[in-house]
């Protein structure tokens, strides 16, 4: 009698070189995946490594620089003040008495001269003539003499010193509120003629 093989048993083995295909495809696909992950990898820290080794070079020429400039700049301004003072030296010494004539000569034309305002003459309220002390005056002396009252009796205020608080004379003028000492002119306009 003939003996009937079995075709069933062929089977598994076609799922077994099947499943090492797979397994084999799997491994191929993981080293080719970690081999590219491991290339970016170097790629983007040799980026960082040259990005910061040129930042770093930036920094130095800049440095570099700066040192060099100041370097120049020290030097020019030592001999700058060496000359000076060399020439100085020599015009002192030579023309000590001259100089003294002129400053004085200009100091007298300086204290001659006033602004439109310094040689107009104004007549003053009495609520603002008992601050000031005179009838008549001009604009820059009212202002003057006013702050010379406020800083006497001590009126601005200890935390915001540019806060005026009016006593009682000084209250007819501005008012009894304080009052910012940029608005002062407009409340002295007011008593002025």
């Amino acid at each position: 009698m003939a003996v009937k093989r079995k075709t069933r048993k062929k089977a598994p083995a076609k799922r077994k070189t099947a499943k090492r295909k797979t397994t084999t495809r799997r491994k191929t696909a993981k080293r080719k995946t970690t081999t590219k992950r491991k290339t970016a990898k170097r790629k983007t820290t040799a980026k960082r490594k040259t990005a910061k080794r040129k930042t770093t070079a930036k920094r130095k020429t800049a440095k570099r620089k700066t040192t060099a400039k100041r370097k120049t700049a020290k030097k020019k301004t030592t001999t700058k003040r060496k000359t000076s003072r060399k020439t100085t030296r020599r015009k002192t010494a030579k023309k000590a008495a001259p100089k003294k004539r002129k400053t004085a000569k200009k100091a007298k034309r300086k204290t001659g001269r006033k602004s439109g305002l310094a040689k107009m003459k104004y007549t003053v309220s009495q609520a603002l003539g008992a601050i000031v002390g005179h009838k008549s005056l001009s604009r820059p002396e009212i202002v003057k003499k006013l702050w010379a009252y406020i800083k006497s009796h001590k009126l601005q205020d200890s935390k915001n010193r540019r806060l005026i608080v009016p006593d009682a004379k000084l209250a007819k003028v501005i008012g009894s509120r304080p009052v910012d000492m940029m608005k002062l002119a407009g409340h002295i306009s007011k008593h002025v003629k």
